[in-house]
Order: C-alpha cells, then structure tokens, then sequence
C-alpha cells in the first residue's frame, strides 16, 4: 500500500510536465482602447503615411482586435518604425513574441511599387527603467532579432486573407524591453501581438511544493528550483527539481515524507493519525493500529501509552507491544558445595513478560566484596548456571537469584521477583602438597614431581583421590592458567612456549574436598631446532643438512636461468631466419603489410563478468560500481538525449575539487527493465579502468532520478567532431586517435569483452583528443534508418560496421570487433563520411559477400589502408589481433616517413560497371548535395557556376576564389569532378560535354 501512495502521486504528477504555461506580458487582442503606440515617422511632417492603427475584425470568428497597418510601396525608401510600450520583463529570464500579420504580394502593385518588399524586421531594445520619452529609434541602438516573412502566407486580391504567426524569443537581463517593428516598404498588417515567458508549472511532488519556475535564458539552460514540504512534512533530501527551456519539469530529486503522527494520501496531503492508531517514524508508511497492551486516546500519535503494569523500554520499536517485568526464576538447585566453592543451577521463569532479553543477577548476604567472585563474572548474565568461588569454610550464605529484562527498571515493583537458597560451606582440607621438584626441562615440555600430602590419621576421608596440575606464564598470575588431573606423583606438560617462563603448581582432592594449591615453582623452557638441549655432534648434523639443501637450491636456480638464456637465443636465431610474418612483429613485403594471426590473450588479473549472471541487477551495481550520494552532484545542462532520459553535463564534488562529468539519468516512470538495462550499463563500464575506456565514477541508485556518472568528454562522439573539423588535422593527429582505439579495444579483448558495437559514434573524445571507448548499452536497439541496423532472428545489428560472420550467424568475437576497427579507421580517415554512403542494409551486405570492401579515402595513407583490408580479411582467424595493430600504429607513429605513400584506389573506378552515373545530375544543388557539399550553394551561385557545363570546367584556384578554402573540402570536390569529366569522355555526347 506504501508502494502505491508513493507512486500514484508521482504518475499523476507526470500529466502536468506536458506543457509549460504562459505568462502573459502583452497581449493586443485583449486590448478594445486604442493602442496609441509610438511611431514614426509621424505627423504632419513625415513623409509617408507610415504605420496606422486600426480595427481588425471577423465577425463570424469572433474577432475584434486593434491592430497596426503599413503599406508604403508608392514611395523610395520607406523607413518605418513601430515601439511596443515598455514591457516589463518581470520574472522572466527569456521572452517569447508572438506575432500574427498578413503581407500583401508585390504582384499586386504592377508599375505602381517602387519599393515593394514582403518582409519586415523584428527588433528589440533592452532598457533599466521605463521613460515618458519615446524610446530612441536609431536603428544602430537596436539588436535585430530577425526579418519576418509570409511564406506562404502572402495573399493578392483573388485570394483569402490568410493569417501568418510567427513566434521569436529572446534572452534578458535588465528590467524590460521595448519590441520595435521596423518597414521598409512592404505592405503589411500586425493583426495581434503577445508577448510572454514560459514558466514549468507549480507542482507537488513526493509531497515537496515547486512554485511555477521561469525558464532559463537559453532553451539549452536548465533552471533549478527547490521546493518546500507540505504542511505536516519532513525533509528527507533537499527537494530538488530542474525547469527545460521548454517549461517541463525533469530530473526530480530529494523529497519531503509525512512527520511522526501523519500519513500520506493520494493527493499529497499530510493527514492526522486518527484515535486508536500511530505512526512512529517520518515516511511513507500508513497509520497503524495500536500494539498489543497499549492504547490511544488522542490524534496524531507517534506512539500508544501502555496499559497500567505493561511498559515499554526507550530502545523497543513502537509497533513492539507493552510488556512486563519476568516472574521469579524457576527449581533453583545446587548442584556443588565444599568448603569454598558453590554451584547453583535453574529454570528459567515461567512467565518471561512478553520479552526475549532475559538476563539473571545474584546477590549474597554474607559475601565478601573483593574476595568472592562468580563465574560469569558480570552483574548481569544470561546463562542459568553460575560459580561462585572464594567462598569461607563452615559458613552459611543465603544466595538469590533475580530474573530482569528491558522494562524490569520502569517497574513501580521495589525490587524484581527472585528464587533464593542457603547454602552451609564444608569444612577445611588440610593436605598441602610438599617438595614439588622439576625432574626435566625440554623446548616445549616440563616434568615435574611431588610427594604425597601428610596426613593425620589412616582413615579413608583422608586419602587422596586425585591431583590437579596447573601451570600459567609468569606476569600472568591465575588469569590465564591451565590444569589437568593426574593420579600419579609425576606429570609431564606438553605445548608449551619456547623460552618462556611458567609458574607450576599441585593441589590434593580428597573425599572431604580439594586441598590448598602448594606455593608457585617457576622455570623457563629452553629453545632448540628439534629438543630441548642438543649436544655438539648433533647440532654439526643439522648444519650440514642445513647447508646441503642451500646448496642444492643454488644449483638448481643456475641450471634453470641458463636454460631459459640458451632457448631465448636460439629462438631469435630462428626468428631472424624466418619470413617476417612469421614472427610477432609486422613488417613490409611485396609493398603490402601483412599481419600475424591472433595470438593468445595475455595473462590479466581480471575478466569481463557478465552483469546478466546476476539475478539480481542491483547485486551487481553494488559489485562493480561506487554509490555515489546525489548531494555531490550539480547539473548544470542538458546536453543530449538517450534511450533511457536526458544526458547531462554537470559537477561532482570528489575530496573537497569539483570535477566535470557526465550524467545519465534515468526517465521518471520507467520500466522495471528499463531500468535493469540501464543498470546493466553501468555494471559493465564499472570494470573497465583504461587511458581509452570512458571511466565510470559511480551510480545513483538510492534516490531519483535513477544516474549513471561518467568522466565529461570536452569534444562528443568522434563523428560529429571529425565532420566538424574536415581537413583541420594532419595524419600523424588522425593516427594517433586510431591508436587510442586500438589501446582501449585491446584491454578489452584481454577482458573477455565483446563490444558488438565499436563505431566511430560510439567514441568519446576529450579537449585533449584522446579518443575513449563508451557505450555498452548491449540493450540498445538501434534505428535501422539512422545507424544502419540489419533484423535477424537474434535482434539488431548495425550492418555497416559488423562483420560477415556476425551478420550471417551472429557469431561476434573478438575477430568481429576487429573487422568494425576497420570501418573506424576508415571513418576517421575520411572525416566521418557514412560508411558504404546511402546504399541500403542488403546491398552493403550483398557487396562484401561478394568481395567488395570500401575504397581509401581522400590522401588516406597505404599502411593505414591495408591495415583497413587486413581487419576486413573474410576469414576472421586472417585478422589482426588488437595487440598487433597497436604494434601496428606505434610503429607508424615513430616512423612518419610510412605515411607519405597515399593509397590508390583499385576499387573506385568512375567507369566501372557499378559506379554512380555522375553526369545524370541536372542542377549544380543536386550534384552539390550528392557530395554532401550544399554549404557551398551560394558561394558557387555568387560566382557564377550556375550549370554542371561550369562544373566540370572548375580547377582548384577557382574553388579558392569561389572562399572554399578547405583542402579537405576542396579534393572532395575536385575528385567528384574529375570522375564526371572522365564518365563524359567515355559517353562521348551524353551528359554534360566539356
């Protein structure tokens, strides 16, 4: 039920996130005055008409507005303005305008326009304090927020007036702002205007109050709000919720629960425990009905009063029923007396009072403090059976045993219930040990002797019966001594401590009792190897066993070092006289690079668990990932989205620094296996800890929203950075990145670890261009439109980047991974392009089944492109291990002159039979957009390369002059060329002629 009053709440809070409210500062169709805005130019001595007010209406829509109308198209340069009053911004951190307009089409003013335009300018001008003066209208003083157009809006006499909205925003920070509306000679009607801010909504949720919250200044720009507990309410962890751009809540955190005495209800209320019930702790959980022995007779108790003779301990949990003080204990027996020693054994009581902490005390009259003591030697105990010692001779001792537990001291009772008995000690012994004498001494071991006591008479009360040995290390006294019983006059002590000094004494038992201890002998026990005293010869034999076991050892280490040096030398003799390839290195041959075939994983300390195994998800975050405390961390923005919720840059305060990290969180109301999928992930990146695998700081999993904490990469996924920066790197950069990769793909190999999933998306680079390894969400589908997944029966797999045999028979390895490194190099040496471009899932697969691999890109070195071929060898036993292209890219890096040879294309032929036909293309943008090059439109439209006869005549320095200035951008564009050219001479007169 619990369950249930936390979570419906929290779902039906979700409906108010949908939207966020508008506040409104202006609204013009809320106005029936006049608006008797500022304008100019205006008056007798401007000379235009300018901007003119009036009434705007549509009876059968209702619609009655005060409105603004220009139409200067009869005159050269129109210029006029229109001023909004001063509006003040109030709480808003970003204002919206919305603006409804109509513009009327040139085409309706032939001959007659001699300055018609169908746009208008938006304008904006903050200001600290509104003034009577007009506000200044020098357009040099104003920001522009955009020019305004129809669209399709535009309407001529023929057609319905058609009403255009256009909605901007801005960002603010002094006190108001004035909107000016700025004509230069359009025909234009402003038919309503609202200005306002987005706030997220007030809400209640886990039972903490958010007041309605402005949104921040940019749309990207996440405003925090703290709430406050509902009346009769608690904070458990500082509420915290976070306002989107777009005026929803996300990413709530901490809450308030229902004080001691109040329970929770659906509707976020606090209400009052009624009679008769409790609650004793803050929480969610439900009043209770009074324990056993206890009532209420208030509202909002936290606890019930118990009934006259029950009580209740500070340290008994509230929902624990009243108890009472036990009864007496039961059959107090003794079970042994002589003269100074008794033993007293019972029954525990008969009524315990409801309570399960039983504990005994004994007192005694006559006892001697400080010379009798009890075993156990504690006031209070729980066994029922006690020792006392130390007692008097032929004295009598009344003993009584008191039962108590946890409420015995609120008892009004002046004293606890007890059992009593009186014991009469027996008479003295007199038989003293006499003449102790210590016959040997060993390392471990004393034999001692004794005479037998003088009595004095021959009857049979003083014969002895037995002896009792002890013994105990000097310093140590009785506390820690050991005995035996013996019925000779001889005893032997085993298991003692080498070179230890112990105190020895012997007492007599007879029918009448046990004797008095005879006075303490001390000795000390020797130390040798196997005896206690070892003579000349004896110790020369263990020097010499001693001395030939050293000398064996020596031997034995020298024989093996020389083995291990002789078969080291003899196995680089061989390998020098072998093919390259036959040893671990990678070397050229016939000017190809050929590689090893994967070698064994290398010895490592740890492997990969798969979190999967676990039946429990939560077992395994606990395992493999840090529980961090959500107080530590601050988001500061949204910077992305994923499967499961928003991504989040923000800081986490580690030892007293904050850091920049990551944040995954986790959707409100997600599923349970969302939520296990989402865990998993962490579960995963939590056992990796490498320079090029992103590392995990921690979870959140002990409060909402639900987070994964990853270190912050500066620069994103390494696609859409290569794609941002063409042509800014040079190769020994690009190489570089591809040898972090290989770094952290090989320590996960040697993990045991499959990623499945290794694309240049899929990497993280930081300020610093370490590329790093992420995602390992194996739960995640993948759009087959955006990623390129290809359906089998076993799920999704992203085609372009997975080999032959994972595709086939789902076979995925290391091999396999291996062959998507491949697809990364080639990535990352064309700046990001879409591996195998925009040809379908089936030909990509068709393509390489048949032998087709993608060609080098653009001035793509020839080591780096048969590094490419070789991890896309068909046989996944022919590729490369990891190890190997490191070893690979190490030596490419240290040798630079390697990359200076630039591949050639074998498989990009403009005139085979598969190539594109590139001289199909009609219009310069289609060609343009062929090539992913339509940024540069309008710098090939400004100079004039209007056709594809222009195209196909452009060199390299017209590219320059047309301010495509990229060199990577420019080969891209002359290749395309150069292919159009040598397809036109091929077709002879179809196509474009040169």
């Amino acid at each position: 039920m619990g369950f249930v009053l936390r979570t419906l709440p929290f779902l039906a809070a979700l409906g108010q996130w949908c939207n966020g409210e508008q506040v409104v500062l202006l609204d013009t169709t809320a106005e029936e005055a006049s608006l008797d805005w500022t304008r100019y130019p205006y008056g007798p001595q401007s000379q235009t008409p300018g901007w003119v007010e009036e009434s705007f209406t549509n009876f059968q829509k209702g619609i009655n507005w005060r409105s603004y109308v220009v139409c200067d198209v009869a005159y050269n340069n129109a210029n006029n303005w229109l001023w909004t009053p001063f509006i003040d911004r109030g709480e808003a951190n970003r204002i919206y305008i919305e603006i409804k307009f109509t513009i009327r089409d040139c085409s309706l003013f032939p001959g007659n326009a001699l300055s018609c335009k169908e746009t208008f300018s938006l304008l904006y001008y903050e200001f600290d304090a509104a003034t009577r003066e007009p506000p200044p209208w020098d357009a040099e003083r104003y920001k522009l927020i955009g020019r305004v157009a129809a669209g399709d809006g535009r309407f001529n006499s023929n057609s319905e007036v058609n009403i255009n909205t256009e909605v901007k925003s801005i960002p603010v920070t002094k006190k108001g702002v004035y909107f000016a509306f700025r004509d230069q000679g359009a025909c234009i009607s402003l038919l309503a205007i609202k200005v306002y801010y987005i706030t997220c909504p007030e809400i209640t949720i886990n039972f903490a109050k958010f007041p309605a919250t402005p949104t921040g200044k940019e749309i990207t720009v996440i405003e925090k709000a703290q709430g406050t507990c509902v009346t009769n309410a608690e904070v458990v962890g500082t509420p915290t919720y976070f306002c989107k751009g777009d005026g929803k809540w996300t990413l709530p955190s901490g809450e308030c629960k229902c004080k001691a005495g109040f329970q929770p209800d659906l509707e976020q209320h606090c209400n009052l425990c009624q009679k008769g019930t409790y609650k004793p702790d803050v929480g969610d959980s439900l009043c209770l009905p009074c324990p056993k022995y206890s009532q209420g007779f208030d509202y909002g108790l936290s606890e019930c009063n118990c009934d006259s003779g029950y009580y209740r301990a500070p340290t008994d949990p509230k929902n624990m029923s009243c108890t009472q003080p036990p009864s007496a204990p039961q059959n107090l027996t003794v079970n042994f007396v002589d003269q100074s020693n008794v033993i007293l054994s019972w029954q525990p009581p008969d009524n315990l009072g409801g309570r399960s902490d039983i504990a005994y005390r004994i007192k005694c009259d006559a006892c001697s403090v400080g010379l009798v003591q009890y075993n156990p030697p504690t006031e209070l105990f729980n066994e029922t059976r006690i020792h006392i010692s130390g007692l008097n001779a032929v004295t009598t001792y009344r003993f009584q045993i008191l039962a108590e537990n946890g409420v015995s001291h609120m008892s009004l009772k002046p004293s606890a219930e007890y059992a009593d008995v009186v014991v009469t000690t027996e008479a003295s012994v007199a038989s003293s040990i006499t003449n102790i004498r210590v016959t040997s001494v060993k390392s471990t071991e004393i034999t001692l002797a004794w005479d037998a006591p003088i009595t004095d008479g021959d009857s049979e009360s003083d014969q002895v019966e037995t002896y009792e040995v002890r013994w105990f290390p000097r310093n140590e006294e009785y506390s820690n001594s050991t005995s035996f019983l013996t019925t000779t006059l001889i005893a032997t002590i085993t298991g003692l401590q080498q070179r230890t000094e112990y105190g020895l004494q012997v007492r007599a038992k007879t029918p009448r009792g046990w004797g008095a201890w005879s006075p303490v002998t001390f000795k000390t026990t020797g130390q040798v190897l196997n005896t206690a005293y070892v003579g000349a010869e004896e110790g020369m034999q263990i020097r010499l066993v001693a001395g030939g076991i050293v000398l064996i050892v020596v031997i034995l280490v020298a024989v093996i070092v020389l083995t291990v040096v002789l078969v080291r030398n003899r196995s680089n003799d061989e390998c020098n006289k072998k093919q390259p390839s036959d040893c671990d290195t990678l070397e050229y041959r016939n000017g190809e690079v050929t590689t090893p075939l994967f070698t064994g994983i290398s010895g490592s300390s740890r492997m990969y668990i798969d979190p999967h195994t676990y039946e429990d998800p939560n077992q395994a975050v606990r395992e493999f990932a840090r529980e961090i405390d959500s107080k530590c961390i601050t988001i500061e923005a949204i910077i992305g989205g994923g499967e499961f919720g928003d991504v989040c840059k923000g800081k986490l305060k580690m030892n007293g620094a904050e850091i920049d990290v990551a944040i995954k969180t986790l959707k409100a109301g997600s599923l349970d296996k969302s939520r296990n999928d989402f865990l998993t992930e962490a579960s995963i990146m939590g056992q990796f800890e490498h320079p090029n695998v992103i590392f995990l700081q921690g979870v959140v999993t002990k409060s909402n929203p639900v987070m994964i904490i990853t270190e912050y990469m500066e620069n994103g996924s390494l696609d859409t950075f290569l794609r941002a920066n063409d042509g800014k790197f040079k190769v020994i950069q690009l190489v570089g990145m591809l040898r972090g990769i290989a770094s952290g793909m090989q320590y996960l190999s040697e993990m045991n670890y499959v990623h499945r999933d290794l694309a240049a998306r899929n990497v993280l680079v930081n300020s610093e261009l370490v590329c790093k390894i992420a995602d390992f969400g194996l739960s995640r589908e993948i759009e087959s439109a955006t990623e390129g997944a290809y359906t089998t029966r076993g799920g999704k797999i992203p085609v372009r980047w997975t080999a032959p045999e994972a595709i086939a028979f789902r076979k995925f390895t290391s091999a396999s991974d291996v062959w998507s490194l491949g697809i990364v190099c080639w990535e990352v040496m064309s700046y990001g392009e879409r591996p195998y471009w925009n040809w379908s899932n089936q030909d990509v697969i068709k393509s390489i089944e048949k032998g087709y691999r993608l060609p080098a890109p653009m001035d793509c070195p020839e080591a780096i492109y048969q590094l490419m071929l070789d991890c896309w060898q068909k046989e996944r036993t022919h590729r490369p291990s990891f190890l190997s292209v490191v070893k690979t890219l190490d030596k490419l890096i240290r040798v630079p002159d390697t990359l200076r040879k630039i591949a050639q294309n074998r498989s990009t032929n403009p005139l085979s039979a598969d190539a594109p036909d590139l001289t199909q293309f009609t219009s310069v943008e289609e060609w343009l957009n062929s090539i992913k090059m339509t940024r540069y439109l309008e710098n090939f439209h400004a100079g004039g390369v209007n056709s594809m006869d222009a195209v196909v005549n452009l060199t390299v320095k017209e590219l320059t002059e047309l301010g495509i200035t990229l060199v990577g951008h420019q080969k891209k564009i002359m290749n395309s060329v150069q292919n159009i050219r040598a397809q036109i001479r091929v077709n002879g007169n179809e196509g474009f002629l040169v």
